[in-house]
This record gives structure tokens, C-alpha cells and sequence, in this order.
């Protein structure tokens, strides 16, 4: 099965030191990957780096089976690729939450009509239609993190990357979030320092240590109570 998404060696630097350094992966179609590791070992990079906002001094991306180096190449897949930030407030900018979730379609050419028929069924589909007039500046912060994600759901994408997707959620809304990822029919790159959800919704996982991947495996550990963990697979495995 031919990869949606596939690094190879790819080195990103900032001020002379080496961010990613040999990092490969590949994502198919259905596959659901988590990406963990300590903070500041080059996650965000790495999503970045998948959809051209970070320009790597080697290696290769390819999107789809096309190789992608210039930005006029990254823009013609990205509407397939929905990127939820870390940061709720740097991915929402229109006065309500109607318009932040019909931007997306808009931007991609679809009618006013159409653009709010998706968003409203976004919005519906995570059970949050009732804020759709709502300022989306003034919403708590696992309201946010959900209309953000009916925005890139409303873009009908083959692939959503996630950056912490779990962080200031609380518990109801933390299950509409993991409701709505477990319906979604595409493929999934997930970045998460929560184990438990990474257990729940992940097929592989991958750890990266010093700028590059290794793959690792999911399990749990029954201790007083079960929680799982992620290891290295060993190299003799």
C-alpha cells in the first residue's frame, strides 16, 4: 500500500543544531501512528515539517506519492491535510464559530452555502452545534480545541496530524473529541504526551529520541491500576 505521507532522512536544524536528524516514516491509508517523546525532541517539528511550514536542509517529504521541497507544491495537497495546532488560539480568527469552521471550505472553493451546510454538520457531529454563534475567543478551552477540529473535519481531509489534541480538554469534552476521532475514516498522525490516549486510538506508535524515530510499542503495565506505557521495540526483537 502506497504511503500518504512519507519522510525520509529528513535533517531540520535551528541555530546550528540539529532539531530532526535521519527522521523516516511513513503513513498509509487507515493507519492511525502516535508520535511520542520528552518536550523539545522535535514533535511539532515534525508536523510542521510535513506540511511545508518548516524547511528541511535534507531529506525528502512526499504527500501522496509526490515529492514536495516548494511551497507551491505543500499548498496543493494541504486541503487534504487537516493540521490541529497545540495552541487552540493560534488556529481560530474569525469573529464566531459559524465562520472559523466554514473558512476551511470556503478557502477551498466551495459556495457560502455549502461552506456552512459542512460546518454546521461538523458542529453537530461533536455535539457542539449549539455554539455556532458563539465568539470563539470567549469559549472554554476544551471548546476550542473542538471547534478547531470541526473546522478540519469540515474539510472532509485524508489525513488529520494532531499536535496534543487532548491538552485543556476536560472530560466531556475529551469524549467527543476521542468519539469523533474513532469515526473519522481516514488516516491519523498523532503527537500526545497522554498515554491513555494514545492507547485508546492509535495502531502503531513511533518515539522519537535525538532527532530521530524508532518504533515503539503500546502495552500496558498492571500495577494498582492498569494505565499503558510506550517502549522501544528492541533492536533484536
Amino acid at each position: 500500500m502506497s504511503a500518504l505521507i512519507a519522510l525520509e532522512d529528513i535533517r531540520v536544524a535551528r541555530d546550528g543544531t540539529a532539531v530532526l536528524h535521519g527522521a523516516t516514516l511513513s503513513l498509509v491509508a487507515g493507519e492511525r501512528l502516535a508520535i511520542v517523546g520528552p518536550n523539545g525532541a522535535g514533535k511539532t517539528t515534525l508536523l510542521r515539517t510535513i506540511v511545508g511550514l518548516e524547511t528541511p536542509a535534507s531529506g525528502t517529504v512526499r504527500l501522496f506519492g509526490a515529492a514536495c521541497a516548494e511551497e507551491r507544491q505543500f499548498r496543493q495537497y494541504r486541503p487534504r491535510i487537516g493540521y490541529l495546532f497545540q495552541d487552540s488560539d493560534d488556529q481560530l480568527f474569525c469573529p464566531t464559530v459559524i465562520e472559523d469552521v466554514a473558512f476551511g471550505p470556503l478557502n477551498t472553493g466551495c459556495d457560502e452555502r455549502e461552506a456552512e451546510r459542512r460546518a454546521a454538520t461538523a458542529l453537530a457531529d461533536l455535539g457542539i452545534g449549539h455554539l455556532a454563534e458563539r465568539v470563539s475567543h470567549r469559549l472554554s478551552g476544551g471548546e476550542k480545541r473542538l471547534v478547531c477540529l470541526a473546522g478540519l473535519l469540515a474539510m472532509k481531509p485524508d489525513v488529520l496530524l494532531l499536535d496534543e489534541p487532548t491538552n485543556g480538554v476536560d472530560n466531556e469534552n475529551g469524549r467527543r473529541l476521542r468519539d469523533a476521532l474513532r469515526a473519522f475514516p481516514g488516516a491519523m498522525l498523532l503527537v500526545s504526551h497522554d498515554a491513555a490516549f494514545v492507547a485508546d486510538l492509535a495502531t502503531r506508535a513511533m518515539i522519537i529520541d535525538k532527532g530521530a524515530l524508532q518504533p515503539a510499542e503500546i502495552h500496558a503495565h498492571t500495577h494498582a491500576h492498569t494505565h499503558p506505557h510506550l517502549h522501544p521495540i528492541s533492536s533484536s526483537a
